[in-house]
């Protein structure tokens, strides 16, 4: 290209050398990225599942951080006992008392754990949600009760309940979306912008449950399972480490497995007269209500020892418990020996595999818990604990005030954290 006459002249006069110069761009400052908190719930992971050989990833997890034996709260099921994990209060003041119950203030409504209404919900305040409240950024990745827009009231309009809120990032839960999936949802929130990312997340596995139940507790196909799990807690370490993100993981279960088998059934139309009751829930127990003018007979029903199985009326639940005062529990509970089902009738396919929901100081029901990071202890494993602990927990690893109307333990945090 000619440069132009006028411009070689003037830079002549001016004693001006004609050069180009390619200026470096600044060197890039990585990012100093604060800890991200994540929640990982393992459907049916027992304590005795971490092992270097069934779970290698959890195993190192918890020698660089910390471990115990956590004991769930009765009913040890799983939305009782996720629930209270979220709220840090037990499943008779949460609101959630099993998988299916009623509610005399909804006559002819039964929740399952399809149940979505914030009624059923609205009691006690999960963990994301007072983590937004307190300005902490939250994703939630399938946590049993995360769907529910917590707090809201009437009538849903195109699904959404008036008033309600969730974490800013959710999921509706979908089984068929894999653990490998799961993964990539949170390390996607995770590279997010500061201002977009989330400093507190959930994540949930229902896979080891699913294969207990099926199998049992012990068996092949289910402590492959908790491989499978394990695999994917170890793709989502990889990948924080890949992309300078520290984290806290806390690894919780929400109770165990026992197994059953056909010889240990209860059939509860041998216990009292057919037209005295109607069953809400079966199986470890069964939760009972009488038909109308059926009260007395059924209660002299149930009263009676019975091998194998235990009745109560609700007030006369055993304190151990800490069961019974909540509007939505049964009038009646049965709980059976551990390995035992309680049975609508006799059955009419084999009974096996495994099942939960029995007395939460039975060994087979206990929960994992792992955790590890830079705000945890290292090779520490703690005495047992109340899984109403974990709310409180977390609370004071998010910078959340204390909440002195929770059930949990808060002097957890003092013997886990540095």
């Amino acid at each position: 290209m000619r440069i132009p006459t006028l411009f070689v002249a003037l830079a002549a006069l001016s004693g001006c050398v004609i050069h180009s110069e390619t200026v470096a761009p600044p060197a890039a400052v990585a990012e100093a990225k604060a800890p991200v908190t994540i929640l990982i719930g393992v459907d049916g992971a027992r304590p005795d599942y971490l092992s270097a050989a069934i779970a290698p990833n959890l195993s190192r997890l918890a020698a660089d951080g910390v471990s115990a034996s956590m004991q769930p709260s009765f009913p040890t099921k799983t939305f009782p006992n996720f629930w209270t994990i979220a709220t840090g209060v037990r499943p008779d003041k949460s609101g959630i008392v099993g998988n299916k119950m009623e509610d005399a203030a909804r006559p002819g409504e039964v929740f399952t754990m399809a149940t979505d209404d914030p009624f059923w919900w609205n009691t006690a305040k999960p963990i994301w949600i007072a983590a937004e409240e307190g300005g902490v950024r939250s994703a939630t990745m399938f946590w049993p009760g995360s769907e529910v827009a917590w707090g809201g009231t009437g009538k849903p309009d195109h699904g959404v309940y008036a008033g309600g809120r969730h974490a800013s990032d959710w999921q509706a839960f979908n089984q068929a979306v894999t653990a490998e999936q799961r993964v990539d949802a949170v390390v996607d929130w995770l590279r997010r912008p500061a201002a977009t990312r989330p400093r507190f997340v959930t994540l949930y596995f229902d896979d080891v449950d699913v294969a207990g139940h099926d199998h049992g507790p012990k068996s092949t196909e289910t402590l492959a399972a908790m491989t499978q799990v394990d695999a994917a807690i170890g793709r989502l370490q990889r990948e924080l480490a890949a992309m300078g993100q520290p984290a806290n993981l806390i690894v919780v279960a929400d109770h165990g497995m026992a197994p059953i088998a056909a010889d240990r059934v209860i059939s509860f139309d041998r216990i009292a007269p057919t037209d005295s009751y109607r069953l809400i829930e079966t199986g470890p127990y069964a939760a009972i209500e009488p038909m109308p003018g059926k009260e007395a007979t059924l209660a002299v029903a149930l009263a009676r020892p019975w091998p194998h199985m235990q009745c109560w009326p609700k007030a006369n639940v055993p304190a151990r418990l800490r069961y019974g005062t909540n509007l939505r529990a049964p009038a009646f509970l049965c709980l059976a020996d551990i390995g035992w089902m309680i049975m609508p009738t006799a059955p009419t396919r084999p009974v096996t595999g495994g099942a939960h929901g029995y007395d939460d100081a039975a060994p087979d029901m206990q929960a994992l818990f792992v955790a590890g990071g830079p705000a945890f202890r290292q090779g520490v494993t703690l005495p047992s604990f109340r899984n109403t602990a974990i709310h409180p927990l977390l609370r004071k690893m998010l910078g959340l005030p204390a909440d002195p109307t929770l059930d949990g333990d808060s002097g957890i945090a003092a013997k886990a954290l540095r």
